[in-house]
């Protein structure tokens, strides 16, 4: 089974999320746009997993603290690895110093079970589309300049959640495997 760790993303940033995609969808015919649904902070990318390793994982998360919630606000746009050739598009977010550690602790916990740290630099965002062409993407590059600033919302939370990831035909779909609580209280 395919896993990973995230933070949900709220309502209302998803929304409006979603209102940038359908605005920008039409300009680009190379993206293949994520479905707002899907679209989260990824803390871990862990992929394929043994479905016995499964509970291992789940006891790492259970230990993972921080000393308060994370708080972050969703801004901006932009392309990696550059606008020029890009793979991906995405909507960036500033973030309180503990997401990063808050990944560099599960990363840190996951090492006991052997599975391979990341090996980029953690670089938060969200992922709105992947690129299988280039069709397009002069038209994206102009709608996005004259879409003016971009604010998405923010959020604060103390929860992280672990996922199963199904690749479908429409898609990747995402379950839900476990919630985990990070820092005292609920955000």
């Amino acid at each position: 089974m395919r896993v990973f760790v995230a933070l949900e993303i709220p309502a209302d940033v998803r929304g409006a999320i979603a209102a940038l995609q359908r605005k920008l969808a039409p300009e680009c015919r190379g993206a293949r746009w994520v479905r707002p649904e899907g679209i989260h902070v990824t803390l871990k990318f862990i992929g394929e997993t043994p479905p016995g390793k499964v509970d291992q994982i789940k006891s790492e998360l259970a230990g993972v603290r921080a000393a308060s919630a994370v708080r972050i606000a969703f801004r901006g746009a932009g392309f990696f690895p550059n606008d020029r050739h890009p793979r991906v598009f995405w909507a960036g977010l500033e973030a309180t110093p503990n997401l990063a550690e808050l990944a560099a602790e599960v990363e840190r916990r996951f090492e006991r079970l052997a599975i391979p740290r990341e090996s980029r630099e953690f670089r938060p965002h969200l992922t709105l589309a992947r690129f299988k062409s280039e069709e397009g993407l002069p038209r994206l590059r102009a709608a996005l300049e004259n879409a003016g600033p971009l604010e998405f919302g923010s959020m604060e939370t103390t929860e992280m959640h672990f996922f199963e990831s199904r690749l479908e035909r429409g898609g990747a779909v995402y379950t839900r495997l476990a919630t985990f609580v990070f820092a005292g209280g609920a955000a």
